[in-house]
């Protein structure tokens, strides 16, 4: 073979073999960088659960996400305020807020939830050390992305996230939590009902058309995504309550409440209202609801709104 030949032939040789690399490269990229339409994964796996601390004082409202979720409770902390703790399945919403910072309690309420993941702004030193042992997957700022702040809002009232930036959860409930099906015979037709929390106020008028109407210290419940919220059933469940946690700056300390156990509650439901137990025997065993006499009491089609409130 001449000089010129074979100098071709190697041409031809290095251009097929850079070609080939080239198109590895290009394989590989597509397997690791999803399309635009799989960038963004916007759904939980099934069953499982995401729990977001959120702000509930009138600069954080109205808030951000809080129509999509299952669940929400309403927490007490210091000062006779409130905080909301939502509860997310399935479909995420495109952002959540204002978060806010985790309680000790919330640990013994989401223990419910399988091993959930948790959001929130931070914590107490000695809560966070209680979070990284408690079964979920703690999603501070400071341990996930997908946190950013709202400019036109002022801190700390402007801290969001991006859920589907989060970490997944770990494992979903071993029960369902919120049970669904019919209302039981019996109740009492109620039109209104209203919780106090102090320096916070619930109300809730009932609608044939739109469920349970929720107003929070005067103002209607609504959030950036939604006009006013309303709720298929409403639970004022009653807790033990001390005040022996972190004090804040005025020297009021934060509400410690237990969730497992059992006690007296009030279900709202279809414009009627129960009186009702509640009973949770353990830590990872899902909360019940029945009737005085033992009938069980599920809850509606839609929203739940659980307020933890103080034995009185």
């Amino acid at each position: 073979m001449n000089r010129r030949a074979r100098g071709w032939l190697i041409a031809v040789a290095i251009a097929l073999a850079l070609a080939l690399v080239a198109g590895m490269i290009w394989y590989v990229m597509q397997l690791s960088e999803p399309s635009p339409d799989q960038a963004r994964d916007d759904t939980l796996p099934t069953e499982s659960v995401l729990a977001v601390k959120i702000d509930n004082v009138a600069a954080a409202r109205p808030q951000t996400g809080l129509s999509a979720a299952e669940a929400i409770y309403v927490t007490p902390v210091e000062g006779g305020l409130t905080r909301l703790l939502g509860i997310y399945t399935g479909e995420l919403p495109d952002a959540i807020g204002p978060v806010r910072s985790a309680r000790a309690s919330d640990i013994e309420l989401l223990a419910q939830y399988g091993h959930p993941t948790f959001a929130y702004s931070g914590a107490a030193p000695e809560v966070l050390t209680d979070l990284a042992d408690a079964p979920l997957v703690p999603a501070s700022p400071s341990r996930s992305e997908g946190y950013y702040r709202e400019t036109e809002r002022e801190s700390p009232h402007n801290l969001y996230v991006d859920p589907a930036a989060l970490p997944s959860p770990d494992a979903p409930p071993e029960q369902t939590v919120i049970q669904r099906g019919d209302a039981p015979a019996g109740g009492v037709v109620a039109a209104s009902h209203t919780t106090n929390y102090g320096n916070a106020t619930f109300e809730f008028s009932w609608s044939a058309r739109e469920g349970w109407l929720i107003t929070t210290d005067g103002t209607p419940v609504s959030d950036t995504e939604s006009e006013e919220l309303s709720a298929a059933t409403i639970v004022e469940q009653h807790v033990d309550i001390t005040s022996e946690g972190q004090a804040d700056a005025s020297g009021n300390r934060s509400p410690t409440y237990r969730t497992v156990g059992n006690g007296d509650a009030t279900v709202l439901r279809n414009g009627r209202r129960f009186d009702a137990q509640w009973s949770r025997p353990s830590p990872d065993a899902p909360t019940r609801f029945t009737t005085t006499d033992g009938t069980p009491l599920p809850m509606g089609q839609g929203q739940v709104w659980i307020l933890l409130v103080p034995n009185s």
